[in-house]
This record gives structure tokens, sequence and C-alpha cells, in this order.
């Protein structure tokens, strides 16, 4: 089988620890572009925090695609032309917004390469905005300074006050939106049906290239769809249990260049 296209999650993935690309991984990795394969870097992470991974990798010279919001936003980033596009609606956010101010916790969204929030000195702002190396913009108006639509947005707090709301907010806006933590401390609200897997199966149908030639590696529950989706599903030795059971092959972990291991095993010989 000559794989023609290799989707990564980044965090526990692609990056080790320290969010970083390993020179073992980025050395493969720009290796098997230059053989003609080509990268999809597939993340929960807004588009601006993908970028400066995709730029590491050389993707614009190569033809890979980044994928970000859990699969809500797919960009050539050759051509920087976007492929798919999923937000939510209008009227959901701010039922959203009372929501997390009721419970006393923070809401961002994300303009460009600035997080916005009423709360910028929250910590797991803070987090969200070094993961993603992105400047925080302060609001006493979200509801006013936000543009509209948006891809998602983030309610913030400790893991014993998110449970409720998450319980309370899936009921409430059940077939409207998507709710699901992607830490304990991170509630992720995205449009109804995002999905990594839903969305790769759209650029696919686009570039021509069969579920076949994919290869996908992942470790968390979010990566589980396109694990399953693809020709080759890879877990790292670092993923969730079951990552693990539903993939073809487990590799090493993000901190022993698990995904350099995997694609030397199965790349190598094309």
């Amino acid at each position: 089988m000559k794989y023609k296209l290799i989707v990564l999650d980044l965090d526990g993935t692609l990056t080790n620890s320290k969010k970083e690309i390993t020179p073992r991984n980025r050395e493969t990795l720009i290796r098997m572009q230059e053989q003609g394969i080509r990268l999809v870097l597939a993340s929960g992470r807004p588009t601006y925090g993908i970028v400066p991974l995709a730029n590491e990798l050389r993707m614009n010279e190569f033809g890979g695609f980044i994928l970000s919001y859990n699969g809500g936003e797919i960009i050539n980033w050759a051509t920087q032309e976007t492929v798919y596009e999923n937000v939510l609606p209008n009227e959901v956010v701010p039922v959203l917004y009372e929501c997390a101010r009721t419970h006393r916790l923070s809401i961002l969204t994300y303009d460009g390469a600035e997080i916005i929030t009423e709360n910028p000195q929250d910590p797991y702002v803070q987090k969200e905005a070094s993961l993603n190396k992105m400047a925080v913009r302060e609001t006493n108006h979200f509801l006013t300074d936000i543009t509209l639509p948006v891809a998602k947005c983030l309610i913030v707090g400790d893991a014993d006050k998110l449970i409720p709301l998450e319980a309370e907010l899936s009921l409430r806006l059940q077939g409207h939106i998507n709710v699901f933590r992607s830490e304990p401390y991170f509630l992720e609200l995205v449009p109804q049906g995002i999905d990594k897997a839903l969305s790769l199966a759209v650029l696919l149908k686009k570039i021509g290239v069969a579920r076949e030639e994919v290869i996908a590696m992942g470790d968390g529950y979010n990566d589980l769809s396109m694990i399953k989706f693809a020709g080759l599903g890879i877990a790292m030795g670092n993923a969730q249990e079951p990552v693990k059971k539903a993939a073809n092959y487990i590799t090493l972990s993000n901190e022993e260049d698990g995904v350099a291991e995997a694609i030397d095993k199965f790349c190598s010989q094309q």
C-alpha cells in the first residue's frame, strides 16, 4: 500500500511534553513530504495555534493541510484557501456566555491571533494562550466585541465546576452543539457533528485520496474517529486505552519519537 496522506494529532502525539517537535520527528516528516506524502495537522487547537508547527514542517512548500477546531476548519496551507468550515449557531453563544457567568467561570473565543475574554488573568485562560502562543484581548462586553460566527467557545475552570456545567449544557443544547472536555479544565463548545473523521472525509473527497491511503496517528478520545477511519490507524504509546484498542498499531510514546518510529516502519519502503 502506498500511503499518500499522514494525519497527525498535535498535543500528546506530534509534540512532546514541552509542546515541541523533536528533531527526529521533524526530519522524518520533511523527508516524507519530499517523497510526495502530504501532511494534515489535526487538532482541537484554533488555526493560529497550529500555524507555527505547520511552518516548522514546511507544509506551505509541500501542500499540507491544517485541520483545526477538532475538524471545524480545514485550510490548504500552501494556498491559504479554506477548504471546509463549520461554525457555532449565533443564537447559542449568548446562552453559553450566561451559563459561564452563572457558574462564575471564564469563557473565551478566538479572533485571528487573539483570544477574547472578560477574564484575562484566569490561570486557565493563560494556559490556553500559552499553549497556542496567542495574545489575550480583554473585553468588558464579550457578546458585543466578538465577531460572529465563531468556530468554537471554551469555558475554563476547575474540573469540579465544569462537570455539572458539562451535563447541563449537553442536555440544554442537545442537537444544537457538541459539548465535551478536552482536558479536565477545558470545556469545548463546538458545532454539532464536529469530528476529525467527518472533516477528513470531506478533505479526501476534494483531493482525490482514498481512506485506505491514509495514516492517522493520535493519543486522545477526539482522535478515535480518525484512527478508526484511516486505512492505517496508529495509537501513541501514551494513548488512552480505548484509542490503543481501536488502532492497527501502537507506536512509541510522544516522548520517544513515536511518530517517526511508526512512519519509518510503514513508509520507508515506499
